[in-house]
């Protein structure tokens, strides 16, 4: 799945069978870059999304910086929550991500 345009606020569509497995498979994840800023995205796929913004076929962001690795990431969303969790993440202050890192780095190390 290529890059997703959150200002496009269309929800998943149901497979033809009518189930909704796909729903919420969408994921909301945080980047720290070479320059030390935090780059925010939403994907279904972190892995193959954060190989695209090292190969520098993600985001623009990308393109004058690099990505080091992905230090936060919250899966169970839909398009939809997934793209307001983005918007209410970028809203934040530095201080405010990076106790949001923390937080998710804490709970990931008992996994």
């Amino acid at each position: 799945m290529a890059e997703v345009n959150c200002e496009n606020k269309e929800d998943n569509r149901s497979s033809k069978n009518g189930e909704q497995s796909i729903q919420n498979n969408w994921w909301v994840y945080m980047i720290l870059a070479s320059d030390n800023s935090f780059y925010t995205g939403v994907t279904t796929d972190v892995e193959r999304r954060f190989l695209q913004h090292k190969n520098k076929t993600g985001a623009k962001y990308f393109y004058g910086r690099e990505p080091l690795s992905v230090v936060f990431r919250e899966d169970g969303h839909s398009r939809s929550s997934a793209c307001q969790r983005e918007a209410q993440i970028k809203s934040f202050t530095r201080k405010q991500k990076e106790r949001l890192v923390m937080t998710f780095k804490v709970s990931d190390s008992a996994l």
